[in-house]
């Protein structure tokens, strides 16, 4: 019961993210907010560093059971919100507030996973994980698409409050066999104010990129410039000591998340929207060129899985991240017209299977270098490294895409710098994946 109901809980998450990936151009333009279309992912993200500090600091006071509850009901909240959303403003805002359960949600999964399981078989839970995203990236953009083009968008996100009562159901004696904390962190209070001031930089330096309503250029500057000055004492402070200046070990580990997400889902983001803009296919369509993502990233998850939980990550990570590279440097092809648009199926493919092999290495890894009462603490930094590199990248690609549907109208050239800049972000991670390996095993 307890995989079962983890993998519904993740399932709901990935559900919730591919169906928004895939209704996103629609709701762009019924809501007349292509300017600001970056916005709905980056929102998610900033607010989502609120909820994963918090989330981190109750699980390692209480145990998981708080946040994955209060992560859960704020999930839903926001879901609903969003599909009664008038103005893409208030959709914003509204994914601002399922970013901030959902960040909750997913930090609180982590730590019941470390709890529940052995060291040897988190390897196989993690891969489990991944698998439950198989069947919403299979089915999540033809449902979402064929509900778009036939009903309402909004269906997308009414969905998930009613969905979410299973989860809370299946989960709830087993997060209540791991209540109580293995510490009380005397810094919570630091570490959740802390998480404030990065989640408004993080919104102040988006602001900078993105430029909304046609804000001037000093504006812009000096909001970014205000964004910095928050941001970045703000992180070094949540995430492991030596993260910013790659650490080798946990820190660059951690940050290791981040440069891969940072990378693919900020050109994800903008795949479905750059086939249906330039090569005119369906929505629908669209959204099937993610579903392949789960077929890779399964196979790269079952991969690692069979690597011992105790063995160190830093080769998987690397050749998932080089394939990544080579998935978003192929890319492009898809809108050369001489090309069938299904060529985008490929890199895809190729870049999901880096990211299955990747991220539950990553995770592992994470975990085998965290004392047991810091599995919330680190576990809370993995994804505050993945919302901030995360949102950066949105905030970038966004900000090329804005820059041009302001000049006019985006073109294919704006996609393809968009995903060659993701493609080299990735080639430098696989680099610096390296340092993944703590200097005790090198010795």
């Amino acid at each position: 019961m307890t995989t079962l109901g983890i993998v519904v809980a993740m399932t709901l998450v990935a559900f919730e993210a591919i169906a928004v990936a895939t209704v996103m151009p629609a709701v762009g333009v019924d809501l007349d907010g292509l300017g600001i279309y970056a916005w709905a992912f980056g929102a998610y993200v900033a607010a989502s560093l609120v909820g994963m500090v918090t989330a981190g600091v109750w699980a390692d006071r209480f145990g998981p059971r708080v946040p994955f509850t209060a992560g859960a009901l704020i999930f839903g909240t926001g879901a609903l919100l969003a599909g009664f959303a008038p103005t893409m403003a208030i959709l914003i805002a509204a994914r601002g507030l399922q970013g901030l359960g959902g960040g909750g949600l997913i930090v609180a999964l982590y730590v019941l996973i470390a709890r529940a399981y052995d060291e040897s078989i988190r390897p196989r839970a993690f891969s489990v994980l991944s698998a439950a995203w198989v069947v919403p990236a299979l089915a999540g953009p033809v449902v979402a698409g064929w509900v778009t083009e036939n009903i309402t968008w909004r269906w997308a996100f009414w969905a998930v409050p009613i969905v979410m009562i299973w989860p809370l159901i299946a989960l709830r004696g087993v997060l209540r066999e791991h209540d109580g904390g293995e510490r009380d962190p005397r810094d919570g209070g630091r570490r959740v104010r802390a998480a404030v001031i990065a989640a408004v930089g993080l919104a102040c330096l988006q602001a900078a990129l993105l430029r909304p309503g046609g804000l001037s250029l000093p504006v812009a500057i000096v909001l970014g410039c205000i964004g910095v000055i928050a941001l970045v004492p703000a992180v070094r402070f949540l995430l492991p000591r030596g993260a910013l200046r790659l650490g080798r070990g946990l820190p660059t580990t951690v940050m290791m998340r981040g440069f891969l997400a940072g990378c693919f889902f900020s050109a994800e983001a903008f795949l479905p929207l750059a086939l249906v803009e330039q090569r005119g296919v369906s929505v629908t369509w669209a959204g099937l060129t993610l579903a392949v993502a789960s077929v890779g990233w399964l196979a790269g998850s079952a991969w690692q899985s069979r690597l011992p939980g105790a063995a160190d990550r830093a080769r998987p990570v690397r050749w998932g991240t080089t394939l990544v590279a080579l998935g978003l440097v192929s890319l492009p092809l898809c809108l050369i017209p001489a090309f069938p648009t299904w060529i985008c199926v490929g890199s895809w493919l190729i870049g999901a299977l880096g990211m299955g092999l990747s991220f539950p290495s990553i995770n592992v890894q994470t975990l085998r270098l965290s004392a047991p009462s810091d599995q919330g603490r680190n576990s809370s930094s993995l994804q505050i490294s993945d919302a901030v590199l995360s949102a950066l990248g949105l905030g970038i690609a966004g900000a090329i895409h804005a820059a041009a549907v302001a000049a006019g109208g985006a073109s294919a050239a704006t996609y393809v710098t968009i995903w060659l800049l993701a493609a080299l972000g990735a080639s430098a991670a696989s680099v610096a994946a390296r340092r993944m390996t703590p200097a005790a095993a090198i010795a």
